[in-house]
């Protein structure tokens, strides 16, 4: 017969060293979560673009850090676009707004846009502020803006556009979407740079006072 007590010394070992094992890869989890470094945001206080992901980060809970960098001026700033924002999240790297604004939603087990008439003027909002911040630099340069077919044509887009975004119902407080705060931070952008008015366009007014409203919205906005 098998001598239990010789054998119970044994079982209790072996236990022991199941458990350690079974313990490795939780011990190597927590181990990779204290070392994660946190989401680090690129770009400027006062592009909308930047904005718009600086209202995102804040709105997820998750740890994140900015970093702010001149485009113009940084001799290697670190992305192929060559403008600002970009996002660093452990080895992954994102260069454009949208992306970003995306990956920190989803991370955070929120929603980005679904609706697809949300996205078209997502985007509208989009070509609204690449047209006006082209038109910005350009004149900043010294082009003679009205003396130019291109720019008129910029010029034309803008002003199509703002009529169009004007159109769209309002939200209700406190329940902006991702469509909502791009179209919102675009035309805040335009008013802090005397880009284009918003006259006539009741809507918008509108849509910028509900903004002013929300706290993230409130908490990005460019310095005076």
């Amino acid at each position: 017969m098998t001598n239990k007590r010789a054998v119970r010394p044994v079982f209790y070992l072996l236990r022991i060293v199941l458990f350690v094992i079974m313990q490795i890869p939780a011990s190597r989890a927590w181990i990779c979560n204290r070392n994660q470094r946190a989401m680090k945001l690129f770009g400027s206080f006062t592009s909308p673009f930047v904005r718009h992901c600086r209202i995102a980060l804040m709105q997820s809970g998750l740890d994140w850090e900015m970093a702010e960098l001149d485009i113009h001026t940084s001799k290697d700033p670190g992305t192929p676009t060559l403008r600002v924002p970009f996002l660093e999240d452990g080895a992954l790297t994102l260069t454009d707004s949208t992306p970003i604004v995306k990956h920190v939603r989803e991370k955070a087990g929120q929603e980005f846009i679904t609706d697809v008439k949300d996205l078209d003027r997502y985007c509208l909002a989009n070509t609204l502020l690449d047209s006006a911040i082209n038109l910005f630099l350009l004149e900043r340069s010294g082009l003679d803006l009205n003396e130019n077919v291109y720019t008129r044509r910029q010029q034309k887009r803008v002003d199509l556009i703002l009529h169009e975004l004007n159109s769209a119902p309002i939200p209700a407080v406190g329940a902006f979407g991702d469509a909502d705060y791009r179209v919102a931070v675009g035309v805040a952008w335009g008013q802090f740079r005397n880009r284009f008015s918003i006259e006539g366009h009741s809507n918008l007014v509108r849509l910028l006072e509900l903004a002013g409203e929300d706290a993230a919205f409130v908490a990005t906005a460019p310095p005076a």
